[in-house]
This record gives C-alpha cells, sequence and structure tokens, in this order.
C-alpha cells in the first residue's frame, strides 16, 4: 500500500480525463432523493438548497446516476444549477434498473445503455456528458458489449470521458484494452478495503477513484477513527473523508447527503490536517 506524509492541501485538484479539472472534495448526489432511493425527496426545498450550497462551497464535481429516483437526481441537479458554472463537472451512470425502493436490477445491454445516456442528457439538460460511468458489470451481458456501447455514443460526441464502477482489477484491465477509462468508483473506506490495490492502481495510471460507501452504511465504528476524532476536536466522519484525501492524490471522495448542515460538515473536513502518525495508523488494513 502506499502511503502519503502529510494530509493535501484543502484547494487540491484532480484532472479527470486530462482536460476535467476537479476539486477534489466532490458530492455524491444519490441521498437527495425518497427513501430507499426511491421516489422525491420528503424534503424539496432542502435538496434543492443541498445542491445550491454544493457550488457555493467550490465543489465542482457531483456524481449521480439515472437510476436514483430514479431519474429523480438528475432532475433535481437541473432544477437546482441549470444553467450550470462553467467549471462544474456532472458525472452520471447507467447500467442499473429500478423496481422499488431498494431495489435494483443490472442491464449492461447496449440499447438499454443508450437509452440510459440519452435520458439523462435531457433531464441533466446537457448535450455532452462529462463523465459517463458503467454503473456495473451486468452477469447477462458481456462486458465487451457493455462497454463498446460507450464508446459509440462517446464517438457521437453524447459522452465526453468513460468511468467504470464497481470493478475488479481484471475487468479494469479488460475495458481497458476497449477503450480509454478515466476513473473508477467502487466502494472504499475504513471499513471495506477490497479495492487496496485499485486505488494504488489509480494513482500510478492517472485514473481518478471516487469511493463509495465510506462510512460503512453511516456508522464509523472504528477505535483508530474515534481517537483522532477526539484529538481533534471533530467527527468521525470529517476523520475519514481527511483519511480517504491524505490516502492518495487520485482519491475523489463524493460523501452524498440531503442536509445543507451535513454537507458543510463534510467539506469542513477538508481543512483538517492529519499528521504522518495518524495517517499511518488509519493506512491500517
Amino acid at each position: 500500500m502506499s502511503e502519503e506524509l502529510s494530509s493535501p492541501p484543502a484547494d487540491g485538484t484532480w484532472t479527470i480525463g486530462g482536460d476535467l479539472p476537479v476539486r477534489r472534495l466532490g458530492f455524491g448526489a444519490m441521498r437527495i432523493t425518497g427513501p430507499g432511493i426511491w421516489g422525491n425527496p420528503v424534503d424539496h426545498d432542502e435538496a434543492i438548497a443541498t445542491l445550491r450550497r454544493v457550488v457555493d462551497l467550490g465543489i465542482n464535481l457531483i456524481d449521480t446516476a439515472d437510476s436514483y429516483g430514479p431519474f429523480v437526481s438528475e432532475r433535481l441537479i437541473a432544477e437546482a444549477l441549470y444553467p450550470y458554472d462553467d467549471d462544474l463537472v456532472i458525472a452520471t451512470k447507467g447500467g442499473w434498473t429500478r423496481s422499488g425502493p431498494d431495489r435494483w436490477s443490472p442491464d449492461g445491454r447496449p440499447e438499454h445503455l443508450r437509452e440510459a445516456c440519452e435520458g439523462s442528457l435531457q433531464r441533466l439538460r446537457l448535450e455532452q456528458i462529462p463523465l459517463y460511468q458503467l454503473h456495473l458489470v451486468d452477469p447477462a451481458v458481456t462486458l465487451e458489449d457493455s462497454i463498446s456501447a460507450l464508446v459509440t455514443l462517446k464517438d457521437e460526441d453524447k459522452i465526453r470521458h468513460i468511468g467504470v464502477s464497481n470493478f475488479s482489477d481484471e475487468q479494469l484491465d479488460q475495458a481497458l484494452t476497449l477503450t480509454p477509462i478515466v476513473t473508477v468508483q467502487n466502494r472504499y473506506g475504513r471499513g471495506d478495503r477490497s479495492s487496496e490495490a485499485v486505488v494504488d492502481r489509480c494513482r500510478k495510471d492517472g485514473l481518478g477513484f471516487m469511493p463509495w460507501a465510506p462510512f460503512d452504511g453511516g456508522t464509523v465504528n472504528d477505535r483508530t477513527v474515534e481517537r483522532v476524532a477526539r484529538d481533534h476536536e471533530v467527527s468521525t466522519r470529517q476523520v475519514v473523508l481527511a483519511w480517504l484525501l491524505a490516502r492518495s492524490s487520485a482519491m475523489l471522495p463524493i460523501p452524498g447527503t440531503g442536509s445543507v448542515a451535513h454537507l458543510e460538515e463534510n467539506v469542513a473536513a477538508r481543512e483538517i490536517q492529519l499528521t504522518a502518525a495518524e495517517i499511518a495508523d488509519l493506512n491500517q488494513i
């Protein structure tokens, strides 16, 4: 595992695909939907206020998916933020279908991915999606067929860059034989380190890594994190975010929330300066 000696500066950036500079703490827009990631938010005005506060705080990477709602997250982003700031990078994903709260079914068929991408373009009011990600590998569809569908959409200028999500190192190898991949979005946090090798590979090969579920479902139950949080007089969630930023310069955390207060707490983690010893302790598996 690679280790960095100190926390990166609060204004640290990463350039996605060589031409999309983003600040390294982004925003995940899954939680602005209803319970079970289904339907409209309980508090529509708070969801809109949260999205607008995102850009006020200098965040210029927003990650969403057509399956969030479904379709609700993308529509809210456009409602709150269109016309978009010139530097705002909106990343979305396709590959899941939904039939109810907390119910997800994979669909990586080329015809579905085309429909999903074109729907996202319409809902987000974009002519081209800056970063479009295959949400997962559908076991019923070859990876080549799914990725090739995205390549075709990129050739049609509907996608600028292609990313992948929930990919193993071996699947990433296969995808890279088909097209350039600029980001990987996998589950990663103190409680799930199964993508450790992928994190290090992303930094080495110039890919951004977007960790999802870094808080293990919302609860941080970790003695090392709790100790560091006490020492800095911050929350355990903030420590996890600060550690992620220190873990790799390719790390692009995208913590999500539907609350302005929680958003501001997350963003404050950029200012936490962990010591080299604290980072070494947090890096331990």
